[in-house]
């Protein structure tokens, strides 16, 4: 196959020689198994102008290969851990299914790259997630993990709404999808970003597996409720699954009016004390942007360079992925979770695995 047009041409002011480890197809092209977020995450990182392609991996090495012809040219192995061995690369994007995050992630801070950008959900344990979470944190290396909406225009303007007073203090959050691993993870890592990353402190949920479904290998759930309380008293709803309609995609509700983030247009609107109509919002694009993967690589890149924390840190991460799991755990409880969880395992694989849940669970 004759290689593509690069996106970028590469300059001499580039500074971070990449790794790529899950090249896979673009999407919706042949061959291709999922959304292509590879290809997402180089367009970005080779836009900041301060990174050049050094090295893919990928099962399949035809993949790698057309990966490495679009983007410039570069090394191609199926081995992560042979990749990282010899190439050394800097920063490493990593878009493969879940339960390989975990190793893939490890093997990263063990080779002492200078970050590493990964794909959402963080796995499918608690306790690999936590693994990862810690492996970096101990070897010092920055660790983003891909819930890009948080710099989607609408989101940024919900938070910029809510910390001007527009709605008061701050008392509920609600959310709707599809399912609570998969999708939810971005819901609830919306959560905890417009309250101010405050920890939460229990958990209560119901989860049900009527049919098998699985997304990118991990299975997920037909229907949930997820309900939790933040540290400092705000409460939040997820709702997931058959019949989950809640007439937006995410709410908040505060002591003087409410915010609304939609599925379609008007994508943001308000209703604050006193308003007699909801007021749409300009937010210049809508919550799937493709813009807020580039500003995600933007800000990781130079949270690598300044030695802060991206806004996609793994410490951010990994109370969305709690909460996850939390949730799980009290379906198998039947009862509220108090956190820190204190589980490694998922409830809801175990369930799966043991006959419990599920469509060959007993009546």
């Amino acid at each position: 196959m004759a290689p593509t047009t690069p996106l970028l041409q590469h300059s001499n002011s580039m500074t971070y020689r990449l790794g790529i480890i899950g090249a896979g197809r673009p999407w919706k092209t042949e061959g291709a198994t999922g959304f292509g977020m590879s290809h997402r995450h180089i367009q970005g990182f080779l836009k900041t102008g301060k990174c050049s392609l050094a090295a893919v991996c990928d099962i399949i090495p035809e993949n790698a290969q057309v990966f490495a012809d679009q983007y410039g040219g570069a090394d191609v192995f199926d081995d992560y851990r042979v990749m990282l061995g010899t190439v050394n690369p800097d920063i490493v994007s990593i878009s493969t299914w879940p339960h390989l995050h975990s190793p893939m992630v490890i093997a990263c801070a063990e080779a002492k790259v200078k970050g590493v950008f990964c794909e959402k959900p963080m796995a499918t344990t608690w306790g690999d997630a936590k693994a990862m979470h810690e492996a970096c944190v101990a070897g010092g290396v920055p660790l983003a993990f891909n819930h890009q909406r948080r710099f989607n225009g609408p989101f940024q303007k919900a938070k910029d709404l809510l910390n001007n007073g527009a709605i008061g203090k701050l008392l509920r959050l609600e959310g709707q999808c599809d399912n609570i691993y998969d999708w939810g993870t971005h819901w609830l890592d919306m959560f905890f970003f417009y309250n101010d990353e405050t920890p939460a402190q229990w958990v209560i949920g119901q989860i049900d597996c009527s049919t098998e479904k699985r997304i990118f290998g991990a299975p997920v759930e037909d229907q949930s409720i997820c309900h939790f309380k933040f540290e400092n008293e705000v409460r939040a709803t997820l709702v997931c699954g058959f019949e989950a309609e809640t007439g937006c995609a995410n709410r908040l509700i505060g002591e003087k009016g409410t915010i609304e983030i939609g599925w379609q247009e008007p994508w943001l609107r308000i209703r604050s004390e006193g308003d007699p109509y909801w007021r749409g919002v300009e937010t210049g694009e809508g919550i799937h942007d493709h813009a807020a993967i580039n500003r995600a690589t933007a800000d990781f890149v130079d949270a690598v360079e300044s030695g802060r924390r991206p806004l996609l840190s793994s410490y951010n991460a990994i109370q969305a992925t709690e909460v996850i799991f939390a949730c799980y755990e009290s379906s198998r409880r039947r009862g509220r979770v108090d956190l820190p969880l204190t589980v490694e395992d998922s409830a809801l694989i175990s369930m799966l695995e043991e006959g419990i849940i599920g469509p060959s669970a007993a009546d």
